[in-house]
């Protein structure tokens, strides 16, 4: 991916006060997504981990897609590698985002080895596809860290859960999507 500048926008989940003394934001709990999609995404990042476990850090991105695929396969997960999601504007096809993989047609998943925190711009990109191809979830795993977990971002497509509960955009106030437009540590 190309190299962004370090978020400093992530969020804890501790007592403590966000950003200019304001509460941290709190994410959409997994409770809320579909057990079956919660369920896959666990299985993708228990894949994840047994790459991460048995290659460690500091080899190319390629490597890790590589292996994650094998294990993926090994574990019956279906996916679509390098899957291209059409991108719309006024129900026209513009052009098309490539996704890295797209897990049962369910999620999508991003993959790096950067030695340094997934970016906003990495999150947004990952966001603006989950749009595209109407998807709930997508989870960005960075194997180069030390602990995969420090590594793990859960990004979420707000527009399509609220739409799910039947909350349309003009049914919130301007700038409630903060609260819950978060990606939290998977």
């Amino acid at each position: 991916m190309s190299d962004y500048r370090n978020d400093s926008n992530r969020s804890h989940h501790s007592g403590s006060r966000g950003r200019g003394g304001h509460p941290p934001r709190r994410g959409i709990p997994l409770s809320e997504l579909d057990p079956t999609l919660t369920s896959i995404s666990h299985k993708v990042i228990g894949c994840a981990r047994d790459v991460h476990m048995a290659l460690g850090g500091g080899y190319d991105e390629s490597v890790y897609m590589t292996a994650l695929q094998q294990e993926m396969r090994a574990q019956g997960v279906n996916f679509k590698a390098n899957h291209s999601i059409p991108v719309k504007y006024k129900d026209q096809v513009v052009g098309h985002s490539i996704c890295d993989l797209l897990i049962e047609d369910r999620f999508i998943v991003d993959v790096m080895a950067a030695y340094r925190d997934v970016s906003g711009g990495e999150r947004s990109t990952l966001r603006a596809q989950l749009k595209s191809a109407d998807l709930e979830l997508g989870l960005i795993i960075n194997f180069a860290g030390r602990l995969l977990k420090d590594g793990l971002v859960r990004v979420l497509n707000v527009d399509k859960i609220n739409a799910a509960k039947g909350i349309t955009p003009g049914d919130h106030h301007e700038g409630d999507d903060a609260m819950y437009d978060f990606d939290e540590k998977a």
